[in-house]
């Protein structure tokens, strides 16, 4: 568990890092290409690059010995960090629902941490890493489609899209029981997880650019949190401690709740940009 926060606490900073980094970087005018060299050129970009690194890393460890549920709910929570973070760097106030929430996503993890056993010991079948890869190959179509609808309907769409193909990252990296490279590669799993985290990270950057941040954030923490939860209790045998189930279901409903209360800290609220402006980069 102390894995699955580390997770939460690297990429909920890279958050805000990153965004304040790429709005100063937004000042010299180009492209896309010109504004990501402009904010590679950042230390606080960097920083957050460096943050997401060492949060996947902790979050792999995490999902080699938790059960996917606990994980996907500690990773949801990363809201409530940039909503912290933001609150303290930034001076972005947060009103008193908001801090409130913070304090539902704490206690939900609480009651995950108390709750979990250890992860499932069922091997996930053949079937199930075909299906995980062709699950990641649909969250491209569905971006895709989703691209095409209208602002509200394509926002959502395309943050659920990216809930699933972080979602199917989770479920791969359990799915992987041997880091060997001829085995690596005859998995399909390994794919999965290549194709699932590239369509997430695509998805998401599209809708927090063409629609609305919280309205594509809360499809996200849905997208990776229930499904993959599912598939861990269902196919690869996730369970709780004797007696505590009930606990795990309200705290995961319970942490879920709270990172949907903090969904518009998605992407770093504006007010990061007006002192973006004025500090020296």
């Amino acid at each position: 568990m102390v894995c699955a926060l580390g997770a939460a606490i690297c990429f909920g900073t890279a958050t805000v890092l990153q965004a304040v980094a790429t709005r100063a970087a937004t000042t010299g005018g180009g492209g896309d290409a010109a504004l990501l060299l402009r904010a590679l050129r950042q230390w606080r970009y960097m920083a957050g690059l460096g943050l997401d690194g060492l949060g996947f890393v902790f979050q792999i460890a995490a999902l080699r010995s938790l059960p996917i549920y606990a994980v996907g709910a500690a990773l949801a929570s990363s809201l409530a960090v940039t909503a912290v973070v933001a609150a303290r760097l930034l001076k972005v106030r947060l009103s008193g629902v908001e801090w409130a929430a913070v304090g539902v996503v704490c206690a939900g993890l609480a009651m995950l941490g108390l709750a979990s056993g250890a992860e499932g010991d069922q091997a996930g079948s053949t079937a199930l890493k075909w299906a995980m890869l062709g699950t990641a190959c649909a969250v491209l179509l569905l971006g895709l489609v989703g691209g095409q609808l209208p602002e509200r309907g394509r926002a959502l769409t395309l943050g659920l899209g990216a809930g699933f193909g972080f979602g199917v990252v989770e479920v791969a990296v359990r799915l992987i029981d041997s880091l060997e490279p001829s085995t690596l590669v005859a998995n399909p799993a390994t794919y999965a997880l290549l194709v699932g985290g590239g369509a997430g990270f695509l998805l998401l950057t599209t809708a927090l650019q063409r629609g609305s941040v919280t309205t594509a954030t809360a499809g996200l923490v849905i997208g990776e949190t229930i499904g993959p939860a599912a598939v861990g209790v269902v196919w690869l045998g996730d369970r709780t401690r004797e007696g505590l189930e009930w606990l795990a279901v309200l705290g995961f409903a319970v942490a879920v709740v709270g990172a949907l209360a903090l969904a518009r800290f998605g992407e770093a609220p504006e007010e990061a940009s007006d002192q973006a402006s004025v500090e020296t980069v």
